[in-house]
């Protein structure tokens, strides 16, 4: 993607640079907290959030900094201390890549699965396994054959109940224009779409993050170009691709106003789904002034936009948002005045019938995506240290009240399938429910447990019994035929 409008979206996607932390304003009750600070040397600027492992420790990836500047995977531990425990380009030419983006996902085994958009073999960025001690393993290397058939620049992965990765490229692919692949965990590579396959791309193009894959066994992303968009300009999409691998869009986007535009412009990947089947997400450009909406495709059809974000509140949202325990979406958003970046960035709240609120607030340094930890905190990372643009960038917490809870590793799986449970203070567990049915589990350590799906287990609640008290699962489980 080369034209400056894809530019303008891949940059504000990762948030755009800006100010600080010293103006910020705190609302209710909201405490944040800065863990920790990147120096260069354990990462550097664009840190892009984190994910929590079976250690209870948060991990996550900075585009830059690390030892080669080519970016670094790091850990942070919830008192904030903060280590690199791999760096990119480590050898001549980038044989592991560089630049990777978004930060990477557990997976099923306790290792942690990412992507780097540049580096390997051909510079067509790879799909990487790391260990949480740093053992880092490539797993394919794109755009190794001539005509780049699988893709290039791939923008993140997600496991599925099947236990393979799926994820897409931005670039590259048959029509040029990026594909949906699905990766086995020994690192075979499959096409599943090649996106532009329609003439003006009426199918997408360019999608930018990994799918998700809904109650139903489909797979839901956005692309940030393409579709028949209203006005004229197709600004992207929300696609479905069935488990039969039937591609279909479900929702097109264009750029202009709200009376052009009523879902806005250019959909912010990944999309989060509710337990009912619904389907939210947030757009960076369109609405009443251009600065983004929040939509939702409900599981009956008839798209509708809970939020429209404007110049002088909460704007763009400019990363996923996240449904926390509490049932509420959460996200943050930046302004997009790009004449003098003198706008604020924000943590919000959006409730599923639409009410928003702010809780913090400060000049553009916050990005995203957020993360729910296992105490119930939300976590995150800022571009940069202070109010001029200054330092490395840090890893923060926000404190919103929430309820400690568990969570599965995968999300969704078959009877008889292992999974991993995350938590606290899990030793001395004595009991393990899928929606209500016994489980057979181990309790590893104080922060993880293993558990087997048990026969007649629904889709539903995950429930622990420790000694402290019940935790439950967000999201529910997906018990998989």
């Amino acid at each position: 993607m080369t034209n400056s409008k894809s530019l303008r979206t891949l940059g504000l996607a990762l948030v755009c640079a800006a100010i600080t932390f010293t103006l910020a304003v705190r609302t209710q009750a909201q405490t944040f907290t800065v863990l920790a600070e990147f120096n260069g040397t354990n990462g550097s600027i664009y840190p892009l959030g984190v994910v929590q492992a079976t250690d209870g420790n948060f991990y996550g990836v900075t585009r830059f900094g690390g030892a080669y500047g080519k970016g670094n995977v790091f850990k942070v531990t919830p008192t904030g201390e903060l280590t690199s425990i791999y760096s990119f380009c480590s050898q001549s030419n980038c044989p592991d890549g560089f630049d990777p983006e978004p930060s990477p996902i557990l997976g099923s085994d306790g290792k942690l699965y990412g992507t780097t958009a540049g580096g390997g073999p051909a510079n067509g960025g790879t799909v990487y396994r790391i260990t949480l001690n740093g053992t880092l393993t490539t797993l394919y290397s794109f755009c190794t054959t001539s005509a780049c058939l699988d893709g290039g620049a791939p923008t993140g992965i997600m496991q599925a109940a099947d236990g393979n990765f799926y994820g897409t490229t931005s670039v590259r692919g048959k029509f040029n224009r990026g594909t949906l692949f699905q990766i086995i965990p020994t690192g075979t590579l499959h096409v599943l779409y090649s996106f532009c396959a329609l003439k003006n791309c009426l199918d997408g193009s360019y999608p930018y993050g990994p799918p998700i894959q809904g109650i139903n066994g489909s797979f839901y992303g956005t692309t940030i170009f393409g579709g028949s968009g209203s006005g004229g300009s197709g600004e992207g999409v929300v696609y479905e691709l069935t488990p039969g691998k039937r591609y279909q869009v479900l929702e097109n986007f264009c750029y202009g106003s709200l009376q052009v535009c009523p879902f806005g412009s250019e959909p912010a990947p990944p999309l989060v789904q509710d337990g009912a089947g619904n389907i939210f997400g947030t757009t960076l450009f369109g609405g009443s002034y251009n600065s983004g909406t929040m939509f939702e495709v409900p599981s009956t059809g008839n798209a509708l936009v809970l939020h429209t974000f404007y110049f002088n509140g909460w704007i763009d949202p400019a990363t996923s948002l996240i449904l926390a325990n509490d049932g509420n979406l959460y996200g943050v958003g930046v302004n997009n005045d790009w004449d003098n970046l003198n706008g604020y960035s924000s943590i919000f709240q959006v409730t599923p019938a639409g009410v928003f609120t702010s809780l913090y607030t400060s000049y553009n340094s916050l990005n995203g995506p957020l993360f729910q930890g296992t105490d119930g905190n939300l976590y995150g990372t800022s571009l940069y240290t202070d109010g001029n643009n200054a330092g490395h960038g840090t890893v923060f917490k926000i404190a919103n009240g929430l309820s400690p809870l568990v969570q599965t590793v995968p999300i969704a799986g078959k009877v008889g399938k292992t999974v991993l449970i995350l938590g606290n203070n899990l030793t001395g567990t004595t009991s393990v429910t899928f929606n209500g049915v016994q489980a057979e589990f181990t309790v590893e350590s104080d922060t993880y447990i293993k558990a087997t799906v048990p026969a007649g287990a629904t889709t539903g609640t995950v429930s622990v019994v420790t000694p402290s008290g019940t935790l439950n699962s967000n999201p529910q489980f997906v018990v998989t035929k």
